[in-house]
């Protein structure tokens, strides 16, 4: 049996797009697009504990080892329709994900 987690995101931002998302009289593009802001901030969140791997690369000053994130197999699946809105925002910021 998987012990399942859930993750409250109390984001102060989160918190704000949350609210104007509510107001009765705000406009579906507007939704749309506060959506897709949450979706990107969810996106930071859940990537936190990704893992890294350092490769070498070359700066204007040097050649240095930095982290990447760890493979190329990232996997974004949005459950509900509800969800697809997040799923744009989230691929923003991490476009090679599938």
């Amino acid at each position: 049996m998987s012990s399942a987690q859930v993750h409250v995101i109390t984001h102060p931002l989160v918190q704000h797009k949350l609210t104007l998302m509510r107001q009765k009289d705000r406009s579906t593009s507007s939704f749309r697009r506060l959506l897709g802001e949450i979706g990107m901030l969810m996106a930071y969140e859940v990537t936190r504990e990704m893992p890294t791997q350092l490769i070498e690369i070359e700066t204007p000053l040097e050649t240095m080892r930095a982290p990447v994130i760890d493979g190329k197999k990232t996997v974004f699946v949005s459950i509900m329709r509800a969800g697809a809105g997040f799923l744009d925002g989230m691929l923003n910021v991490v476009p090679g994900a599938r």
